[in-house]
């Protein structure tokens, strides 16, 4: 696989820094070459989040990178901060309810996923991330599911392990709803932000 550059950021709780660390955790079950570079803003609660994560078949030559192949966004100051700074070619995911002002870029992948909306129909609004992640991998499957839940296995506390098979359900509603969006024509640009469900 080619190195893929993700940026994963939105407000501090929203599961941004654990998303980015079971890419990276799965990343390194894989046998894969990954750095997790998180930040904060100076607030932690309410305030900012991102990390940035780097997955490579090949040596990694630096964690810091400014340009990024996709982006995973939570709220609209991280939209706003980010949106360009995805590379020509690459793709931006986002959460619909936090995003007052779309992306306007056309010539990058768009999709727009309800995750607030699908993990409060599965009454546990904390899996909202795992959808999250499961669109992103549905879009670029750089690791395999079954890693993540092996990777969720070791990172969980094994008190936290009935919610495994919840999680895993998350990941997969994510995969489908992103399966919808590119299959559409549409997902370059301004048409394909919004297309329907």
């Amino acid at each position: 696989m080619k190195s893929e550059e993700i940026i994963l950021a939105g407000f501090g709780g929203q599961g941004v820094l654990s998303l980015g660390k079971m890419l990276s955790y799965a990343a390194i079950i894989e046998g894969k070459e990954t750095t997790w570079m998180p930040s904060y803003g100076p607030e932690m609660r309410g305030g900012t989040a991102n990390c940035i994560v780097i997955v490579d078949d090949a040596k990694i030559s630096s964690p810091i990178v400014s340009t990024f192949d996709t982006g995973i966004l939570l709220n609209q100051p991280s939209l706003d901060k980010f949106e360009h700074s995805i590379k020509q070619g690459g793709f931006l995911l986002y959460e619909e309810s936090t995003i007052i002002t779309p992306p306007t870029r056309t010539e990058i992948q768009i999709v727009c996923i309800p995750a607030i909306a699908e993990a409060d129909k599965m009454k546990k609004k904390q899996v909202a991330n795992m959808i999250m992640l499961g669109a992103f991998l549905e879009a670029r499957p750089i690791v395999m599911i079954e890693t993540v839940m092996e990777a969720l296995k070791k990172v969980l506390p094994e008190r936290h392990h009935h919610t495994l098979s919840m999680n895993k359900e998350a990941i997969l509603r994510g995969k489908e709803l992103a399966a919808m969006h590119l299959s559409s024509p549409n997902v370059f640009g301004k048409e394909g932000k919004n297309a329907g469900y």
